[in-house]
């Protein structure tokens, strides 16, 4: 299902698209961004229906929903974006009312998102899941408990997808019996994804060489003081240069992707790695904790020079995953149960997938859809096919 709305005030478009249902419900995130397309909105709607199936267990009491996407062609600064949230939610309300459960994505908080829903008239912008639920209010309770937590003035919400992108970094070294204390990491992006994910490489003892955001790159092939440029970040991951050290350099905004480092974490927009630029990576990971940031052709390039890309419906699907694992009581709103929770179902899934690879001759991603290809019958078969 696929709706395109057209905003009658400003002019603006969004876009939903429900790319699968399970049990009657689909589950993804909801972005704003100037540029935002269907094409694109149809990607990360497929993408979702993966990292819900990639997740399956069928001893857990999450059971993985289908896969949806909503995203606002409009730039989240823009004084009039708010009013166009509102106004998509309300258009689109009897969607997230019955099927499609979302939240925070690139360009909006789960605030924001959790405001304009309640001015849009919906209880809540998960709501479609709720008659899923054996106790609705013990569940939602829980889930509002996992949001109060806090850690060093950090939401819970805002840390766990970082720790599982960490993670997803961290088994593919192990692997490759790399000492976290010789590799480096370049990290595009300081927001709620990128900031947790260099937080958690740097204190597994990973040097943070370089980050960039808006105003350009921030370098130091020493290693950055990745606390002090968080502390200094902006609502919009954008970092105050007064915050530097005098060793830190300021750089062209994509020389993160040049940098001497052996991982590179695409935390901020999609398609951020075409064939052109490609040629620019040194690095032997990249870890997408952003949505679709590698073009195809350019994965393929990487590919054939020996980059292994760790795809995105595996890598940032622990943010996901936390929601429903919380929801549905697999774990309690406590933040080293999520952490942990998180980092082992990562690491099981990211070795499972790195396998996969070898085992088949093929690329990680090629992997995780292999083992989505496995899921989804067997999915299916248990809840039905078409609900």
């Amino acid at each position: 299902m696929s709706i395109t709305w057209t905003d009658h005030v400003t002019g603006r478009q969004g876009f939903l698209v429900v790319d699968r249902l399970v049990r009657g419900v689909a589950s993804g995130g909801l972005r704003m961004r100037a540029g935002c397309t269907l094409d694109e909105v149809i990607g990360l709607a497929r993408g979702m229906t993966m990292k819900e199936a990639l997740h399956y267990d069928p001893q857990g009491r999450y059971i993985p929903l289908g896969g949806a996407k909503g995203g606002i062609d409009c730039d989240p600064r823009d004084p009039a974006a708010y009013g166009v949230l509102v106004r998509f939610l309300r258009a689109v309300r009897p969607t997230v009312e019955n099927v499609w459960t979302t939240g925070e994505d690139l360009g909006l908080t789960q605030d924001l998102v959790d405001r304009a829903a309640a001015e849009a008239g919906l209880v809540s912008s998960i709501q479609a899941v709720y008659p899923l639920l054996d106790d609705e209010t013990a569940a939602r309770r829980r889930l509002a408990d996992a949001f109060a937590v806090e850690v060093d003035g950090i939401g819970l919400d805002e840390l766990v997808g970082g720790c599982g992108v960490a993670e997803s970094a961290l088994a593919a070294l192990d692997r490759a019996q790399l000492p976290y204390r010789e590799a480096r990491v370049a990290v595009q992006g300081l927001g709620t994804m990128g900031g947790a994910t260099a937080r958690f490489l740097s204190r597994a003892g990973l040097a943070v060489v370089a980050v960039a955001d808006v105003k350009g790159t921030i370098a130091n092939p020493d290693g950055l003081d990745v606390e002090a440029l968080l502390a200094a970040r902006d609502a919009y991951g954008t970092v105050d240069r007064a915050a530097l050290r005098p060793s830190d350099a300021e750089l062209p905004g994509d020389a993160w992707l040049s940098a001497e480092a052996e991982v590179l974490v695409p935390a901020a927009v999609s398609y951020a790695i075409d064939a052109a630029n490609q040629e620019a990576v040194t690095a032997r990971w990249i870890v997408e904790a952003a949505n679709m940031p590698v073009l195809p052709e350019a994965e393929e390039a990487l590919a054939a020079r020996g980059v292994t890309v760790l795809p995105d419906v595996v890598v940032n699907s622990g943010t996901n995953a936390w929601w429903w694992w919380t929801l549905f009581g697999d774990i309690g709103p406590d933040a080293e149960q999520a952490f942990a929770y998180t980092r082992r179902a990562m690491r099981t899934l990211v070795d499972r997938t790195l396998t996969r690879a070898e085992t088949d001759g093929t690329t990680p991603r090629a992997a995780a859809h292999a083992l989505v290809a496995d899921r989804l019958p067997v999915i299916a078969e248990r809840f039905g096919w078409y609900r």
